[in-house]
């Protein structure tokens, strides 16, 4: 896989463990008992993307680097995926 590839995969990647470590760690206004008026209570209570980036960032270095170990140092591939589930439709020979 060349750089361009994996880097547009770790961007697609850390779209999606974006929105998955978004919720972690949010303190809402009811939380703090100060509902600000006209907003709902469980409306953020301050600005949170910071370290939602931070920990999007480290956990998608992870999962990349447990897929770079995975294709670079054991050798598997995308193409392998079909074979690593065995296939339950066929009958035995006999």
């Amino acid at each position: 896989m060349s750089w361009v590839s994996f880097t547009a995969l770790f961007f697609a990647t850390w779209w999606v463990v974006l929105f998955a470590v978004l919720p972690f760690s949010v303190r809402t206004q009811d939380d703090d008992h100060d509902v600000t008026l006209g907003t709902v209570p469980s409306a953020p209570r301050g600005p949170h993307m910071l370290r939602a980036v931070i920990r999007t960032t480290i956990a998608t270095a992870i999962l990349m680097g447990i897929f770079y170990g995975l294709t670079h140092g054991l050798g598997y591939s995308l193409n392998d995926i079909p074979h690593i589930v065995p296939d339950f439709g066929q009958t035995p020979a006999k």
